[in-house]
């Protein structure tokens, strides 16, 4: 396991358990996430994992309280 700039926590949240528009709580202090915010006001996307031209597994970092936050689990046409 990877040391983070100061101590920050990582947190993994599975993109299949996400509800509704994609929304979801910053895990440790709540700030809104979503993925039609394009802005980067509330987050900022730190790497993509890209497997067979598909996303496998995208890291953000909140911007309100530094925390990493691993998003995966991501559904593709082919899966459904």
């Amino acid at each position: 396991m990877k040391k983070t700039e100061k101590n920050t926590q990582a947190y993994t949240i599975n993109t299949a358990d996400v509800e509704g528009d994609g929304s979801f709580a910053c895990p440790k202090c709540g700030t809104s996430i979503s993925p039609d915010d394009e802005t980067e006001d509330n987050y900022k996307i730190i790497s993509t994992e890209i497997v067979n031209d598909e996303l496998t597994e995208l890291v953000l970092a909140c911007n309100k309280c530094s925390c990493t936050i691993r998003l995966i689990g991501f559904q593709t046409d082919a899966n459904t």
